[in-house]
């Protein structure tokens, strides 16, 4: 346990810090890579825009990303706590909470989000996937081109760690930092906008159908729609579904007419199978994250009786559950990977008007010009792969978790992940979130609102049934919850050092002002007495950080180590008497 203890940001063993070394590697030439297929135009902005728009758009997009990976942890990780208990630290993030915790809106504010960013990867895809997967950059050998261009590695690589595993590894356990900026503003509206347009709410008639199935209600925290409401409401559900229907034709079509991106040489049906392949691919690692975190919560008597949904969930658990977040890290990189294949395969490269611009018999289904534009955009691929390939396989996933894992392909995906992230190809991730952490001033959302069982002695006790009720995401930490791996061990002995030295900092100040008015007793008292507190407050730091040493050893060691537990008791008692000594 020692040795866990002192684990810092996932690199403490020789072998963690060679495969972050690695992995920063890695994700460095990949940037350079990509770029330098940008600079010679070999991607589909770089060509029918110009290189430098295509690389500043891919850029937004990835700095766009963070926030709306990051955002969705802190929007689904805080709808428990007591709003008013960060409403002066916090008056941004206490404005879009308000927002987004209202009612079903979480459920809104969640389905335009998975549509922003599927059409994110697939804009990033147009903007730094290679046309010619074969074009020499910097003069590099052909097999290092094949690797990180052609295959797409490199873009998969760049986006994963720069733009969603950092952010979320900070804003899992700083949610009300993270969206506590006006950017976190502007994209929730975004979303939200994207979900009033209506383009996705097939997605609801998708979810009533698999409540249906399973014999539940559909739950909601509004009252029931009436009126024009209901209208409104289903116009939108048959609106969606006519965007998704024809959205599906729109890319078959283009596929055998071969106006897609499709490589060179590919058979059209080749395409159409891939298509329909990686979409699948995809559905099934969107539905296992939610299947793995539903089973979860439920005692281990529940989780089926099938031999292999129980041997799914015996890899899943055993060890503390360690293996959970390791299938989410190597889905993350896998389900990427599949976003930009199916973004390569689908994406409309049909000259609008044929080569004089006029003749409509060139665009898909004879539409106008304008039309065929918004399809070369990779709009109606983003539509068909957010609902058929992500959004449906949840709502499936969450209604039928059992029946899901029961699945012998979930269980051979479930081990796919779990060998990428063990090769730690993502472990650059863990610097890079260290990086942001510092440059933003991150703090742990305990810092500000305490743990849930002090905000339960205050009167402000966690809801636990507040939250989305789509069962399109994976419930986070409580706020504050100690239920974290080794890798979050350093996080948090890390804030009680910061902590610590800053009240340590304001000792010595205190000190050299009750020096300075030795012949005014009035004043010297005062300073004497706000070192008392200081003092006071310094004790409290040492105390709360031998019981978060304690809860985190037991939590790592299954509760049953009583040497470890003692060490780290013994360990806080000595840093608490060394920093008696020193005041």
């Amino acid at each position: 346990m020692a040795e866990e203890a002192e684990h810092f940001h996932g690199l403490n063993s020789t072998a963690d810090k060679i495969k972050a070394g690695v992995s920063l590697i890695l994700v460095s030439f990949s940037v350079c890579v990509v770029l330098g297929n940008i600079a010679n135009g070999n991607t589909k902005f770089a060509q029918e825009i110009h290189p430098a728009a295509a690389g500043i758009i891919l850029w937004i997009l990835i700095g766009w990303m963070t926030m709306v990976e990051g955002g969705q942890c802190s929007m689904v990780g805080l709808p428990p706590i007591d709003r008013e208990l960060y409403r002066e630290s916090h008056p941004i993030t206490y404005k879009i909470t308000g927002w987004g915790h209202s009612g079903d809106n979480l459920d809104r504010y969640l389905m335009g989000r998975q549509f922003v960013v599927i059409f994110m990867n697939f804009t990033i895809g147009l903007c730094g996937a290679p046309i010619d997967g074969s074009m020499s950059v910097f003069g590099l050998p052909q097999w290092i081109i094949t690797i990180f261009v052609g295959s797409g590695i490199g873009m998969v690589l760049q986006n994963v760690i720069i733009g969603q595993l950092s952010s979320q590894v900070n804003a899992s356990h700083c949610m009300l930092d993270y969206i506590n900026t006006h950017f976190m503003t502007f994209t929730y509206w975004v979303t939200v906008i994207i979900e009033v347009s209506g383009v996705v709410h097939m997605s609801y008639l998708i979810r009533m159908m698999a409540y249906w199935g399973a014999g539940k209600p559909v739950e909601s925290n509004e009252p029931p729609k009436e009126g024009v409401t209901v209208i409104f409401y289903y116009g939108r559900v048959a609106f969606s579904t006519a965007c998704v229907c024809f959205g599906l034709a729109v890319t078959i079509e283009a596929l055998f007419k071969g106006q897609t991106s499709l490589w060179p040489g590919v058979p059209q049906v080749i395409g159409l199978i891939l298509f329909f392949l990686f979409m699948c691919c995809i559905g099934l690692l969107e539905g296992m994250q939610i299947a793995f975190f539903t089973v979860a919560k439920m005692p281990k008597s529940e989780r089926g009786d099938t031999s292999m949904a129980m041997r799914t969930c015996d890899c899943l658990f055993r060890n503390g559950a360690k293996n959970l977040p390791g299938f989410m890290c190597g889905r993350q990189m896998t389900v990427t990977l599949c976003f930009f294949v199916i973004a390569r395969v689908t994406t409309i490269t049909t000259q609008i008007g044929g080569p004089d611009g006029d003749d409509r018999s060139y665009n898909i289904f004879g539409v106008s010009n304008w039309v065929q534009e918004m399809f070369n955009l990779g709009f109606m691929g983003a539509l068909v792969t957010t609902v058929l390939g992500s959004i449906a396989w949840q709502l499936v996933a969450g209604a039928f978790p059992i029946a899901f894992l029961s699945n012998p392909v979930v269980y051979v995906f479930l081990q796919i992940a779990l060998i990428i992230e063990m090769t730690g190809i993502c472990s650059a991730a863990w610097f890079l979130a260290m990086l942001q952490r510092k440059a933003m001033g991150f703090q742990f959302d305990e810092i500000y609102v305490g743990t849930p069982d002090e905000r339960s002695a205050r009167g402000h006790a966690d809801d636990k049934d507040a939250g989305a009720t789509m069962g399109t995401t994976a419930p986070m930490t409580n706020v504050g919850e100690r239920d974290i791996s080794a890798k979050y061990m350093d996080l948090v002995q890390n804030e009680y050092s910061i902590q610590r030295e800053q009240v340590m900092g304001n000792i010595s100040a205190l000190r050299e002002k009750i020096k300075e008015n030795q012949d005014n007793a009035e004043v010297r008292k005062a300073y004497e007495f706000a070192m008392r507190l200081e003092i006071d407050t310094l004790k409290s730091v040492n105390k709360r950080q031998t019981e978060s040493v304690r809860n985190l050893s037991l939590l790592l060691d299954g509760g049953d180590d009583d040497d470890d537990d003692d060490a780290n008791k013994g360990y806080a008692a000595k840093q608490l008497d060394d920093d008696d000594d020193e005041v």
